[in-house]
């Protein structure tokens, strides 16, 4: 995929990177980072880098958001030193922090401003006040779907829908004749994948991954009926094979104009209304993400994909130089004057959100950043938990738990095995795996 761009660089990126990587002269930075729409368009940008800095090169390595995950948690584990900035999200940076395999970001340079941060990002980005990675953009979690159709089929999706309002409007806008589908979720397994999915809409049934005493609950109702609801929603409405669909497959499908309702990543919505990628870009409405009646809990989601240094580069000072450059409030800027407000990277930053001109052109903002600050990663469920995380348990062992009942669920979802055997085998894999891992007794 190719990208062209005009020549142009905010003045406050320039000041942003001045003086970082005086000490390494002449380095090529290794970039690790994840094939979403954002990420592309900061390797789009490269030159505009390294023309400020002529001593600093840059290589990318772009991967599948699972297989990224895999290998960076690999090379940072076993201090590999392949690369020199990691993409990596909130759920590795406290864990991997505390190991001491982050370099920290405190000295990203006077005019990086890190009290612009959004303060829920900052600190979940943060170990004992330092950051340990610098957010690129942020996101929870929340609705996005044609008006067009809604109107069409009679349905109206308020603005905090609950899960019976969108089952509703789901089967009301499908037509699968005209490769019309009411809803579309994510189903491709991993713990980032479906199971960012399904943990934050299990949490709006009111479920837990575990009781106080590290029990798994796949056995409760609330898991019960939130994956039969899931199930049901992508069976009846949704596309076919859905079980391979990730958040980059279901974008595709909602901007070809195949899907009535998304409920996905905040980051989306600059891509759904996109006129030049999005066949239906003049046609999104967007809602909270969803409850469950009786249940005051929508979803907990948030994240951001962030760039960190791991401990064992040798380039310290230039990836120092390129962070400041791409997470600043000049980068930001970069992008506005060559592709409009509506493309800034959100999420990260509380004077984005001050700007008028981006509050015009985006009109997602508001909701955007309203999700981000409902987001309570210090209690995801209702009920009570011994753990944070919003959509993902932030223990060491969650990511391999999490992946393998993703491959449970997602096996359900493709016919192999019913709801209640992938819950029963859910249970039992994970009582196995805490019980090896020491948490219950």
């Amino acid at each position: 995929m190719t990208i062209t761009f005009r020549a142009l660089l905010g003045a406050t990126a320039l000041c942003a990177t001045a003086g970082l990587a005086g000490a390494q002269d002449s380095v090529t930075l290794t970039i690790a980072t994840v094939n979403n729409g954002d990420m592309i368009r900061m390797q789009g940008l490269t030159s505009e880098f390294t023309a400020a800095n002529p001593g600093i090169q840059v290589e990318w390595v772009t991967l599948e958001e699972n297989i990224l995950r895999e290998r960076v948690t690999t090379d940072i584990a076993t201090q590999g030193g392949q690369y020199d900035i990691l993409t990596i999200g909130t759920y590795e940076v406290p864990i991997w922090a505390a190991q001491g395999w982050l370099v920290p970001l405190d000295d990203l340079g006077d005019d990086y401003d890190t009290d612009d941060l959004i303060p829920a990002v900052r600190d979940a980005l943060s170990m004992d006040g330092k950051l340990y990675a610098a957010p690129f953009y942020a996101e929870s979690a929340m609705v996005m779907y044609r008006t067009d159709l809604a109107e069409a089929a009679g349905v109206t999706i308020p603005e905090a829908p609950t899960w019976t309002d969108i089952m509703t409007a789901a089967q009301a806008m499908t037509d699968k004749s005209a490769e019309q589908y009411g809803i579309c979720l994510r189903g491709k397994p991993g713990w980032g994948e479906n199971m960012a999915f399904l943990t934050a809409m299990a949490n709006s049934y009111g479920a837990r991954w575990f009781d106080t005493d590290w029990n798994p609950q796949f056995d409760s109702p609330e898991w019960q009926a939130t994956l039969t609801d899931y199930l049901t929603m992508m069976n009846e409405y949704g596309p076919p094979g859905a079980s391979s669909n990730g958040f980059n497959e279901n974008l595709s499908l909602f901007q070809q104009g195949k899907c009535g309702i998304w409920i996905d990543a905040t980051v989306a919505a600059s891509f759904v209304t996109d006129p030049e990628d999005s066949t239906v870009a003049d046609k999104v409405g967007f809602a909270q993400f969803p409850n469950k009646e009786g249940v005051d809990n929508r979803g907990n989601w948030l994240w951001a994909w962030s760039l960190a240094i791991p401990a064992s580069s040798d380039a310290q000072d230039a990836a120092k130089t390129f962070i400041a450059w791409a997470t600043s409030r000049g980068y930001t800027e970069l992008v506005a004057g060559k592709e409009g407000w509506r493309a800034a990277p959100p999420g990260t930053r509380a004077s984005l959100y001050e700007n008028a001109d981006y509050q015009a052109e985006a009109p997602f903002a508001a909701m955007t950043l309203a999700s981000i600050n409902a987001a309570n990663t210090q209690k995801a469920s209702v009920q009570d938990i011994p753990y944070t995380g919003g959509q993902f348990v932030a223990i060491p062992e969650f990511q391999g738990i999490g992946t393998a009942v993703g491959q449970q669920f997602s096996a359900a979802l493709a016919g192999q095995m019913s709801a209640e055997d992938a819950l029963a085998a859910a249970q039992a894999n994970t009582t196995r795996e805490m019980t090896r891992a020491g948490y219950i007794k």
